[in-house]
C-alpha cells in the first residue's frame, strides 16, 4: 500500500470533546503518522499519513465519536514525509 499525506482541517464540535486524543489514539492504533492540534479559530489541524485505507478508517473512527461533531473537512493533498515516525498532539 502506497502511502499518502493529508493536510486536514475539521469544523464543528471538534474543541473541548476530547477530538485530539481520540485522533492520537485512533491514528496509532492504524499505524499513521503525523500530528494534530486546536486552532485559536474553533478548528482542529491535523496531517495524517498512510495508506487510503488507513486514512478513511479514521475519519471513519472519529465520526462515529458520540461527542464530537465534524461538520466540515477540508483536505489537501502533501508531499509523504518519508523520515516521520508517530502520531503527536501539538498545540494547546
Amino acid at each position: 500500500m502506497e502511502n499518502i499525506r493529508r493536510h486536514i482541517v475539521f469544523s464543528g464540535r471538534v474543541q473541548g470533546v476530547g477530538f485530539r486524543y481520540r485522533a492520537s489514539y485512533a491514528a496509532r492504533s492504524l499505524s499513521i503518522t503525523g500530528w494534530v492540534r486546536n486552532n485559536d479559530d474553533g478548528t482542529v489541524e491535523m496531517e495524517a499519513q498512510g495508506s487510503e485505507t488507513q486514512l478513511n478508517r479514521m475519519l471513519s473512527m472519529l465520526n462515529k465519536d458520540s461527542y464530537i461533531r465534524i461538520e466540515k473537512t477540508v483536505m489537501t493533498e502533501l508531499p509523504v514525509e518519508e523520515n516521520e515516525r508517530g502520531f503527536r498532539v501539538t498545540g494547546y
